[in-house]
């Protein structure tokens, strides 16, 4: 049973507003028997992992105890007899690094770059980002949770370099889970590359590996709220269809309104057999990010 809401354009989520699911909430709520947290996050360091095409992760010092005094320049500091000081930084990232979800508006496709709902780059893309369908459209995610793993149900640790996940597979992987999907679900993809997070070159051995444009479809026949996955594309590459690199992301995003959200770490719901579970996840509602960072949740 989910207690969430796909974020559609004029979905109505404002930004500092309360959301009211109703027994919904408490049913899902009430589904939780052991109190065990599964933290889902990649972790965010500089040098971390990233897909391609995205700017490195840094965390930059920004002012110190010696520069403070040293400076002088802060009038709250100047009657401080204590030396009381503190430490403050910079983050430099895009809203794609590590386990993060994508906006409505991450992904255009056609002569007008259009996103979501048919708007585009033409009359809703400012200087600081999308108009709309950005990030505070990003609703709470409180839902049931689903995880597939691919590899254990075909009997395997991994799945191999360049390997589609289709429809075929995942039936497999949800029988042997044995859970039936719901509308309103978060379903969760299991590769095995997480396994070998954060190491890069364990993780080659994996590069490519993902979902299918026929996998998604069977993932969209069940509506579910958003679709995640443990690799930093969700999706098999190369696509198999050419002229199309991620036909995943245009299916699933650009003409459907569904979130994806990348690098989640599945892999100690893998190591206890734990395939349902409450999903939670906070988007940050960053104005103009096409995406947010996040720290899903899973809870048993």
């Amino acid at each position: 049973m989910a207690a969430t809401s796909r974020a559609h354009a004029g979905s109505g989520w404002e930004v500092g507003a309360s959301w009211d699911f109703g027994a919904q909430l408490v049913q899902l709520l009430q589904s939780v028997t052991r109190g065990r947290v599964y933290d889902l996050s990649s972790g965010w360091w500089p040098g971390m992992p990233l897909a391609e095409g995205h700017p490195a992760f840094q965390v930059m010092t920004f002012r110190t105890p010696r520069g403070e005094r040293n400076q002088g320049d802060l009038a709250f500091l100047r009657d401080n007899r204590v030396n009381f000081g503190f430490i403050s930084d910079l983050l430099m990232m895009t809203t794609h690094t590590g386990t993060h979800i994508d906006s409505l508006a991450h992904i255009v496709c056609g002569p007008d770059s259009a996103w979501y709902g048919g708007h585009s780059a033409n009359d809703e893309l400012g200087d600081f980002g999308p108009l709309r369908d950005d990030a505070r459209d990003l609703p709470p995610l409180f839902a049931r949770g689903v995880m597939l793993d691919l590899p254990a149900a075909l009997g395997r640790d991994t799945l191999r370099r360049n390997e589609a996940i289709g429809s075929a597979e995942l039936d497999t992987a949800a029988s042997a889970a044995g859970v039936a999907l719901e509308p309103g679900d978060v379903l969760l993809l299991r590769t095995g590359t997480m396994h070998f997070w954060p190491d890069t070159s364990a993780m080659a051995a994996l590069d490519g590996c993902g979902l299918s444009l026929e996998g998604a479809e069977w993932l969209l026949a069940h509506r579910p709220a958003a679709i995640g996955g443990d690799t930093g594309a969700l999706e098999v590459a190369p696509s198999g269809l050419p002229g199309d690199p991620q036909p995943v992301h245009r299916r699933v995003i650009q003409e459907s309104g569904v979130p994806i959200m990348e690098w989640v770490n599945t892999e100690a719901l893998a190591r206890e057999g734990v395939h349902e579970f409450v999903f939670i996840a906070l988007p940050l509602p960053i104005t103009g990010a096409t995406g947010s960072p996040i720290r899903p949740v899973a809870v048993v």
